[in-house]
């Protein structure tokens, strides 16, 4: 294969260990909060003001409207306070502060990145293109969260990313948000749940329902059953309710900017970390335009592909995945449907490259295998790097290959664009493999990215570099294409 003009970028996103966010801290059980909190009800006004003044002064200038957040901490743990006990504003301020901590999101690492045009493509020179950059943040425990970033494409492609702002915020979850019966119910039938407690269950729910509501009516039928159906129904509540608190949506203040927003993992599901999201800009039928992203939940032990969706990355919805086809890690949807149907990539064998279609988003079936490992590169494991890229030659997937000595490289090859389970060419040989500057790091011998985009005649890949931090590539979209076997 003739070398490609592969030009690396100059500009590096590396892990920022200042970029904190406050978190909760839970104690060891409740009693142990319990006597914490005793303690500080004990504490004279005087040195609650000073200790208050002391946290304020220390991690003011560290996180945003800190007053807020231990205010909400105050909220969450005053059950352990005695009741009827009355506090000054101040005190229940500091109580906040000692159940909570600094969390340092990307202390090991920021990578594995994913690009896709910003919603805002105003007031920029011409042939330039906004872009938003969203990143796996690594850190304490290797709990990965989701952070963002954004830059400028200019008309030969060079990057310019924003100065991203000294702080860090998680979102609040949106209080009465609404699930569709119709669609729950489906989810729980694919779950094996849809017995006649969950029919009794949805009989008494509109068909819109609030999470209140849901726990309400299951509350309901469990005091309807005789008492030794109750038992034999409790994990039939506890999955059903665990299904619904992993489809949820979330909101940032919209003040707040992108670079500030930070989605970390608030279920069971994810308790391990969200690894690897992949957006795409999605066109719908409509016209209207649809931000989706694959991602990895993981607790820890078992991992699940989910789905992010969101129209301003200001709002986002979390969404499960249902159906046999779902497994494993890597799904990348295309950015549109192809035959009236949805279509998304996965490797559901940890080994070859499958393609998926499907009537509805949630839901995967089937799915048929269309690339398996040919090149010695490539010989232990093949996998998507981000969403196909529709040109006029066909859809253009950005890979990664797994060689000896475990070593990452990222290569590519070419569907049909009417028919994506037709394989039209490949590239024999790596597009970009780890270079003497790139090969250490967090997890040596890798570059690896979740989301490429073409900016005017150039393939734009940004990647990360042995787990650990994020850079970006450009090669001419011409060439690659021209490369392909």
């Amino acid at each position: 294969m003739k070398p490609l003009d592969v030009k690396r970028s100059t500009v590096t996103l590396d892990p920022d260990r200042t970029h904190v966010l406050a978190r909760p801290f839970s104690l060891m059980g409740d009693q142990r909060s319990i006597k914490v909190s005793a303690r500080v009800m004990a504490l004279p006004e005087g040195e609650v003001h000073a200790l208050l003044e002391g946290v304020r002064a220390e991690f003011g200038d560290r996180q945003l409207k800190i007053d807020d957040f231990l205010r909400r901490r105050f909220n969450e743990v005053s059950p352990y306070l005695l009741n009827g006990q009355r506090l000054s504003e101040e005190r229940k301020l500091l109580l906040g502060g000692y159940f909570t901590h600094e969390y340092s999101l990307e202390a090991a690492a920021l990578f594995n990145p994913s690009m896709t045009p910003h919603p805002d493509q105003s007031n920029l020179p011409a042939g330039s293109l906004r872009f938003i950059l969203s990143l796996r943040a690594t850190a304490e425990g290797h709990v990965s969260s989701i952070a963002f970033r954004s830059g400028v494409l200019d008309g030969t492609s060079n990057v310019t990313m924003d100065v991203p702002s000294r702080y860090s915020l998680e979102p609040t979850q949106v209080p009465n948000s609404t699930f569709e019966k119709q669609l729950f119910e489906r989810k729980l039938q694919e779950l094996r749940l849809m017995g006649d407690f969950n029919h009794e269950v949805l009989n008494g729910l509109s068909d819109a329902f609030t999470m209140d509501e849901l726990c309400a009516s299951i509350s309901r039928t469990e005091r309807q059953l005789p008492e030794p159906q109750r038992e034999t129904t409790k994990g039939v509540a506890r999955e059903t309710l665990m299904l619904a608190r992993s489809n949820y949506e979330v909101q940032f203040m919209p003040e707040s900017r992108l670079s500030e927003r930070v989605l970390f993992p608030v279920t069971p599901s994810q308790s391990n970390g969200i690894e690897d999201a992949r957006f795409v800009l999605f066109h719908n039928d409509d016209g209207t335009n649809t931000y989706y992203a694959t991602y990895t939940a993981y607790d820890g032990r078992m991992i699940l592909p989910q789905l992010l969706e969101t129209s301003d990355f200001l709002r986002f919805k979390f969404i499960t995945l249902n159906g046999p086809a779902v497994e494993n890690k890597g799904m990348a949807l295309f950015p549109r449907k192809i035959k009236g149907l949805y279509a998304m990539l996965g490797r559901q064998d940890a080994e070859n490259i499958y393609v998926m279609f499907s009537d509805h988003l949630h839901f995967w079936h089937t799915m048929q295998l269309i690339l398996q490992p040919k090149f010695p590169w490539e010989f232990i494991q093949l996998g998507n790097c981000g969403s196909p890229i529709e040109t006029e030659a066909g859809w253009l997937v950005i890979s990664h290959g797994v060689g000896p000595m475990r070593k990452y490289c990222i290569g590519a090859f070419l569907l049909d664009r009417d028919d994506p389970t037709k394989v039209i060419g490949r590239l024999p040989e790596p597009l970009i493999k780890p270079n003497a500057h790139e090969r250490d790091g967090y997890v040596p011998n890798v570059v690896y990215s979740c989301g490429s985009l073409v900016h005017g005649e150039q393939l734009v890949i940004p990647y990360g570099v042995s787990d650990y931090a994020t850079t970006f590539a450009t090669v001419p979209l011409k060439q690659v294409l021209e490369a392909m076997e």
